[in-house]
């Protein structure tokens, strides 16, 4: 796919390296490891039907990081050493290249790790050369998580006599991006990861860049969208065909304000795609009612509000949500119709990893039975790794959920789901 435009024709597919494959037996995916999968996804032959057939992969966050999902950056410059090293991303990169795919990486810029450099030296003193790199103030004025007008969460965090802005948690201090010291900082980075081959960024929690005081000032500001348009200005100078991709969790005229103006910039010249949640919600919802009149309602108030010429990101569910084949509750159908329908939608459509096998959630309630190992076989280790699995496989993968035992079955949904994929290419 040529052009700066590729990302149109595209099928993306969200990758949690953590939980992909291990190559080295420590129970934890890495980068060789998904290097050593990448045929599954797409070998480069458009001849052969074996393969899924994505275009691009969304690599959750792989800098280094304290945590398991990577979301508290700690360096921004170097590869998680869980994951591997510099030079195994660069042959990732390099490999999917040559395969025909594409690599978008998770640039997480609305917050660092509180272990971060920067935020160390911006706490060290009112007066540090870094404090307005965060958000300080001398009290906590009490503003609340704007997802969430109810929570008691506490935005605001206390710290060497002053206060901190966090809205996620006191572990992940909100970057200042009014600053324009740390705007260019971030350009910087942008260029960098470029140059080292990716083709974009996911850009998360995207609504909640720059704050203009409590409540509605949390969200959707005009400052944030005018450094959105910053920094995709900035992309486009660098590296013309590259993508932006924004999480704006939001309703449906919100998202729409994310693609920006499309006058002088085909697609938008902010964000030219945004993930789908009210359209991933009807579907949902309408396969579990089997009635379309969900779906096509959302599809008929799109059309009314998103900008002409835009292209859309549909999606099923990602690493935030309940796995599809859990919300549908294992209905084979209804499985089979959402690999439909999200693969026949207009845009650019984003599988989650595991979503082709029928991968159902873990047994726990936290997020990380929302990103258990990869199931590419029915043996207790999975195919996953040779040690013992970072996080327990979800329940099925012995039973049938497994890219193994769904390879060969031509009426399996991994089937489905290469069918569709090549089809729709």
């Amino acid at each position: 796919m040529a052009g700066t435009e590729w990302y149109r024709k595209a099928v993306f597919y969200e990758v949690f390296v953590r939980s992909f494959q291990d190559s080295n037996g420590d129970g934890k995916g890495d980068l060789p490891g998904l290097i050593s999968r990448l045929d599954y996804l797409n070998d480069g032959n458009p001849e052969t039907q074996d393969d899924l057939g994505v275009d691009a992969l969304w690599l959750m966050p792989v800098f280094a990081s304290p945590s398991y999902h990577g979301y508290d950056v700690v360096d921004y410059e170097r590869i998680n050493p869980d994951y591997g090293t510099l030079e195994d991303f660069e042959r990732l990169c390099e490999e999917a290249h040559r395969r025909g795919m594409r690599i978008i990486i998770d640039f997480v810029i609305n917050h660092s790790g509180v272990q971060h450099p920067w935020f160390v030296e911006s706490a060290s003193s009112p007066s540090s050369p870094k404090r307005d790199w965060y958000v300080w103030g001398p009290r906590d004025p009490g503003w609340k998580q704007p997802w969430d007008m109810f929570s008691t969460a506490p935005t605001w965090h206390q710290k060497n006599g002053a206060y901190y802005y966090g809205v996620f948690w006191g572990g992940m201090p909100d970057l200042n991006m009014r600053t324009p010291a740390l705007r260019e900082e971030v350009k910087r980075l942008a260029s960098l990861w470029l140059a080292r081959g990716v083709d974009g960024f996911r850009l998360d929690a995207a609504r909640y860049l720059i704050e203009t005081g409590g409540g509605a000032g949390q969200y959707d500001t005009a400052e944030t969208h005018a450094f959105w348009k910053e920094l995709a200005a900035h992309v486009r100078q660098v590296k013309p065909d590259a993508v932006l991709v924004g999480e704006n969790w939001s309703t449906t005229p919100i998202i729409a304000t994310y693609y920006g103006d499309t006058g002088g910039v085909p697609g938008g010249d902010e964000l030219p795609l945004n993930f789908n949640f009210p359209l991933s919600e009807q579907i949902l919802a309408g396969l579990n009612a089997d009635n379309a009149a969900f779906i096509a309602a959302k599809l008929v108030e799109m059309g009314g509000v998103y900008p002409a010429g835009i292209s859309d990101a549909p999606i099923l569910t990602n690493h935030d949500m309940v796995r599809v084949a859990t919300q549908l509750g294992g209905n084979g159908g209804r499985k089979a119709n959402a690999a439909a329908l999200l693969l026949t939608l207009p845009g650019t459509p984003f599988l989650y990893y595991g979503e082709e096998v029928g991968m159902t959630n873990g047994t726990t309630s936290n997020d990380e039975a929302k990103r258990t190992p990869m199931p590419w076989d029915g043996t207790p280790k999975g195919g996953f790794t040779t040690g013992t699995p970072w996080f327990g496989f979800s329940p099925g993968h012995a039973s049938g959920s497994s890219v193994a035992a769904q390879t060969d079955v031509a009426e399996s949904l991994l089937s489905r789901y290469r069918k569709l994929i090549h089809v729709r290419q």
